[in-house]
């Protein structure tokens, strides 16, 4: 069964505090190698990275050296580097490696060594592959029990609350808006045609990226759907396109709580509610003790809101300044209704 990286990320230290090796098994694209150097950095461990696809046999086991009638294999750097301190050593690509370099890599999971040098006992392995229930669709290598028994493998399926939290603090407001608001498209989830792009949650980054250096991220520019064409695909280029040349008559939390421009979210529908309020947990918008006034917007927001997304407002004020909560269950919208009252309504169904 699939975990989520919220669920990866609570379980893996218990694996590497044990330093056995760990698998990451999933689709290309979904943030793989980077929950595992978020995994390095919450150890305290440097990353030696390694692409297995990449390796010779020579490339993972060194070369031979003499000494009088005895040889010898000379490490490499990057495994040296792995034997002499405790480093997070990441195979990518494992699946696609050789088979040289494959047997070579089961003795490592299974051993901790390569011909008799030893890791440091503070380093960690941890492998990512393409393979497991997504492995029909890539050119990937069949790894057999006896391999597959040398590591802890966990199948990783991320949600899109997953990325919308890595991509808070590292996309524009614009990108991270679009894919709240159009969550199909942050990546393809069915069986790919060939030589056709798809989105990705990397394509994404790559993407914010591209339009950030190039400016483009301040106001619409026509070239920004070619750029997204290349990156994501047409279907989801076509939307991001028309999604931002609108932008600027977008939503923001500040209208509603610090504005109170209710007319502006008059004719939301459900998904278009939740996709504001999760805008709003997102900027933490709730962190920060809320003015009298602020209340008030929020509970007239709160009061109008279908029952799904009257929930989900109350668990993300409760993220926030415990303060607010207790102030906003007394506040008063604007027609007379209290915020307790909207609950107790909800919650007893009367």
């Amino acid at each position: 069964m699939a975990i989520d990286f919220k669920t990866f990320n609570t379980v893996a230290p218990h694996v590497l505090a044990v330093k056995k090796p760990l698998m990451l098994r999933g689709r290309h694209g979904i943030g793989k190698s980077e929950v595992v150097y978020q995994v390095a950095e919450s150890m305290g461990l440097p990353v030696v990275e390694r692409r297995a696809s990449q390796m010779t046999e020579g490339d993972l086991v060194g070369l031979p050296k003499t000494d009088g009638d005895v040889t010898a294999f000379c490490a490499p750097d990057w495994f040296a580097d792995a034997c002499s301190r405790g480093v997070l050593l990441f195979l990518d690509e494992v699946d696609r490696a050789i088979p040289e370099v494959r047997q070579g890599i089961f003795e490592l999971a299974d051993s901790r060594k390569i011909f008799g040098n030893m890791l440091h006992p503070d380093t960690v392995l941890v492998a990512a592959v393409n393979g497991g229930e997504h492995g029909s669709q890539y050119q990937v290598g069949e790894m057999d029990p006896a391999e597959l028994d040398r590591w802890t493998v966990f199948d990783v399926e991320p949600t899109t609350e997953d990325w919308l939290a890595w991509a808070k603090d590292n996309t524009s407001d614009v990108v991270w808006d679009f894919i709240n608001q159009n969550r199909s498209h942050l990546e393809h989830g069915e069986d790919y045609e060939p030589n056709k792009v798809y989105p990705s949650r990397r394509s994404w980054k790559r993407l914010n990226d591209c339009l950030d250096a190039a400016g483009m991220l301040v106001e619409h520019d026509p070239t920004i759907y070619h750029l997204a064409c290349g990156f994501v695909g047409f279907e989801a280029a076509v939307s991001f396109n028309d999604f931002f040349k609108n932008y600027e008559r977008q939503v923001t939390p500040a209208m509603i709580i610090d504005e109170g421009k209710m007319d502006k979210v008059k004719d939301f529908t459900i998904n278009e509610h939740c996709a504001l309020i999760e805008k709003m947990d997102a900027g933490e918008t709730f962190k920060a003790e809320l003015s009298d006034e602020q209340c008030a917007n929020l509970a007239t927001y709160f009061v109008s809101l279908p029952s799904e997304a009257v929930m989900k407002l109350w668990q993300a004020l409760g993220k926030g300044e415990q303060a607010n909560v207790t102030r906003f269950h007394k506040a008063e919208a604007a027609n007379g209704e209290t915020v307790s009252a909207k609950l107790v309504t909800i919650l007893t169904g009367k």
